[in-house]
């Protein structure tokens, strides 16, 4: 326990990195026009290739950062 209580801050350290990192790799479809809350509606579109590793990996990254912080807070 004293071993995953040590190690638990580095995980979410390197947990957060991989995920501010996938997030900006992904590509933005809104434009600067998505910045100030218009939209044109054409952001529906499927995923291919890395595109669709690159989204897949950022919502296991996500759950992984949520499950060490939830089990940051039992320890």
């Amino acid at each position: 326990m004293e071993l995953l209580a040590s190690l638990l801050p580095w995980i979410q350290v390197i947990l957060s990195i991989l995920l501010i990192g996938a997030i900006l790799l992904q590509q933005s479809s809104a434009g600067i026009g998505g910045a100030f809350g218009g939209s044109d509606g054409g952001g529906f579109y499927t995923r291919r290739g890395f595109e669709k590793f690159l989204f897949q990996a950022t919502i296991v990254i996500a759950i992984l950062f949520a499950l060490s912080a939830f089990v940051a807070l039992l320890i």
